[in-house]
């Protein structure tokens, strides 16, 4: 599987809602850097911990609808764009999502991913105005 193949299943898995095959792209030493300003921001060292400190508090806020996903290569490496909508549990209110990220894929597995979200304070006043996250399960 080519870097490409690996960030563009991550993507896909992830559009459609596919947990498990979000954590089958990821190394089990993956590092995943989310901007400080959200409620899961940081640097989180592997698999487990970006699913239980950031991908399961993300989904227990709202729900993940990914719109449009853009994958492009070069000899730097892997960068992807994710465009879509959050819809809080708790509120029903809508946020527009786009990030960028940057990816290192080993083998079949990516290695790390820096996330840059546009307008992460507004993106962190979103989530403080979901209110008590709802528990959901990440497996």
């Amino acid at each position: 599987m080519s870097p490409y193949d690996v960030v563009h299943g991550l993507y896909r898995s992830l559009s459609t809602g596919d947990v498990p095959g979000v954590i089958a792209r990821l190394h089990p030493d993956v590092i995943v850097d989310e901007p400080l300003a959200l409620p899961y921001g940081g640097v989180h060292h592997g698999r487990d911990t970006f699913v239980n400190a950031a991908l399961g508090p993300m989904m227990t806020y709202a729900v993940v609808e990914i719109t449009d996903v853009a994958v492009y290569e070069s000899a730097a490496g892997i960068a992807g764009r994710l465009t879509g909508t959050l819809t809080a549990h708790t509120t029903g209110e809508t946020f527009p999502l786009t990030m960028i990220e940057l990816h290192e894929v080993d083998g079949d597995a990516i290695r790390r991913i820096d996330v840059y979200t546009k307008n992460p304070e507004q993106l962190a006043a979103f989530y403080s105005r979901s209110a008590a996250p709802v528990a959901v399960a990440v497996k």
